[in-house]
């Protein structure tokens, strides 16, 4: 004689097979949106711009993406507090593998007593270490700070070098840090590629590059002259608030009908439509490493 189902069982079962029809039915949308903002969506976004696989940004795009950066920004400006030549390179050797936050917390008072080469080489390690010791890798840096002051006064006249080749032989000082100083403090149309510049120029395609130097040629080669002397502060103050690592803030993007990046993040709310748009231009990018 068959088995027969419990009354209990079968009317449980109906009353989950709908509920298990309606999950089936949302899911492929879930996913969608999921992959859409996922890691995994992104890393390969930037991983084809990196490779050069996607297409690139013509002049005019380029002339127009910098036109909207300097509309927004007239004169942008650099966040890491300082008062000379001086305290500007020693602020740019603090910020390495640090916050500009951080490091401004922490010069007021180094400031105070060593605004000068001379003041920071009489103040020595020890002092040194305890003024910047909130700062991460104080030891080292502290050891350079001393070590690049003395340079100065005794190569230099007290005075900070104004070439990238006398910048870059002093201790603790590379060519990010040498162009940071010869574009804020004395006005030369440089470069500096940070992790937030080289993370801009990757995602967006708009200077793909293996390393930093690809990165910075590239800058060098596209960008307009007359955009160039402000262009490094645009893209670094583009990359910290808007084209942020883990998230991009695409909607608030002034470039983002330029940009070539392949995970855009949707707006707000944005309908299904919308989001499956934009994951397939994430698989097309996928598609194209």
């Amino acid at each position: 004689m068959a088995r027969k189902t419990p009354r209990r069982a079968t009317r449980r079962s109906a009353r989950k097979a709908p509920r298990r029809t309606a999950q089936t039915l949302r899911r492929p949308r879930a996913r969608a949106a999921a992959e859409l903002k996922s890691p995994a969506a992104r890393s390969a976004a930037d991983h084809a711009a990196a490779a050069g696989a996607l297409p690139q940004w013509t002049t005019a795009e380029i002339e127009e993406a910098f036109r909207r950066f300097k509309a927004a920004r007239p004169e942008p400006k650099g966040e890491l507090e300082h008062i000379n030549p001086f305290t500007l390179l020693v602020a740019v050797v603090l910020s390495a593998q640090a916050t500009d936050a951080g490091v401004n917390k922490a010069t007021p008072a180094l400031f105070a007593v060593a605004d000068t080469p001379e003041k920071m080489a009489a103040l020595g390690e020890q002092r040194v270490q305890q003024l910047i010791k909130t700062i991460g890798l104080y030891r080292t840096k502290a050891k350079n700070l001393v070590g690049l002051s003395k340079k100065i006064v005794e190569e230099h006249g007290g005075q900070v070098p104004r070439t990238r080749e006398t910048l870059e032989a002093l201790p603790g000082v590379g060519r990010k840090t040498a162009n940071v100083v010869l574009n804020v403090a004395f006005g030369q149309a440089t470069i500096a590629v940070d992790t937030h510049i080289f993370r801009v120029g990757n995602r967006t395609n708009l200077a793909p590059g293996k390393g930093p130097r690809e990165v910075e040629d590239r800058l060098e080669k596209i960008v307009p002259a007359k955009y160039k002397l402000h262009a490094h502060h645009w893209l670094i103050l583009h990359g910290r608030y808007i084209c942020v690592a883990r998230k991009p803030r695409c909607p608030d993007c002034l470039v983002a009908d330029l940009c070539r990046y392949g995970a855009k993040t949707p707006p707000a709310g944005a309908t299904a439509d919308v989001e499956k748009k934009m994951l397939k231009v994430a698989k097309i990018s996928r598609r194209a490493r």
